[in-house]
């Protein structure tokens, strides 16, 4: 308990809770759906963007609705957006499969990418920054980073209590029979297309939730958070963690993280080493963290 009087080590946990609530969303499509997505990120930095053009027009008192600086509304809404957004590209990108499914992710996150790059009035490439965290009431002050770090806590809690519920629900089944076998639940009457635009969605909307956690800790947004190189990054986490396993997400969040703090420090060639790490741990634990576990177990 005493680290969480140590700012550093409360802002690197919260960090780590943050990301795992965004890679387990990647987990629900790519682990479960058997989606492999390299476009992630996009709706990371939607929920992110959501958040911070709130926050600049109620600065501005010429916000699109009142109060849009709380987190009642601001962080549903990132939530929201990032859901419509998933739903959008999953429309057209769930017509194709494979590799071909893989680049329209991307070029999606990128085409969303340059948009925001291209918007000087939200900051263009120098992103965003924000006046202050969003307001939550109930007495508790977001701005503290303790009272932020146990509001994260509780939010990426109640995200692995959903996921776990969901994909042990009849809906998580039929997700992991299409994922075995798509031909043969089209074939038994299940629309198969239905089901992945709707988990496309719901692992959208996390993510999005995700992003404006990420933007009230760092107090600023900017459309890296949209780049092929941040979504490498979720996606490096989680075969890390493990694909598939619930625990795979948290897990990778953690190692990932870790690593690169405690690597940073020392060196500043510390992305090298980064990869010979985790080029490591892919090839001794190729299910993951997680997955090397309970094989043991089994």
């Amino acid at each position: 308990m005493q680290a969480i009087d140590q700012p550093f080590y409360t802002g690197l946990a919260t960090r780590i809770f943050i990301f795992a609530i965004v890679v387990s969303s990647l987990n629900l499509i790519l682990g479960y759906g058997g989606m492999v997505s390299f476009g992630h990120a996009a709706f990371l930095g939607s929920g992110a963007y959501t958040v911070g053009i709130l926050s600049l027009e109620a600065t501005k008192q010429i916000g699109l609705l009142p109060g849009t600086e709380s987190a009642w509304i601001a962080w549903p809404a990132a939530a929201f957006t990032g859901g419509l957004l998933a739903l959008v590209i999953g429309a057209f990108s769930l017509r194709t499969r494979g590799i071909y499914f893989i680049m329209i992710t991307l070029a999606f996150a990128q085409m969303l990418y340059y948009i925001f790059v291209s918007l000087k009035m939200y900051g263009g490439d120098d992103g965003l920054n924000l006046t202050s965290r969003s307001q939550f009431g109930l007495g508790i002050d977001l701005d503290d980073d303790r009272h932020f770090y146990y509001v994260v806590l509780a939010l990426c809690a109640a995200t692995l209590f959903g996921m776990h519920r969901l994909v042990h629900s009849r809906f998580g089944r039929v997700i992991e029979g299409i994922r075995e076998n798509e031909a043969r639940m089209q074939a038994i009457g299940y629309a198969t297309t239905r089901y992945k635009l709707v988990c496309f969605a719901i692992a959208g909307a996390l993510a999005g939730l995700g992003g404006a956690l990420l933007a009230n800790q760092n107090l600023f947004v900017s459309p890296n958070m949209m780049s092929w190189f941040q979504s490498g990054s979720l996606l490096m986490m989680l075969i890390v963690g493990g694909v598939g396993c619930l625990w795979g997400g948290p897990i990778g969040a953690l190692v990932f993280l870790v690593l690169e703090e405690v690597l940073s420090a020392y060196t500043q060639r510390w992305q090298f080493v980064m990869g010979a790490a985790l080029i490591g741990i892919v090839l001794f634990a190729p299910r993951g963290i997680v997955g090397a576990f309970k094989r043991r177990g089994d």
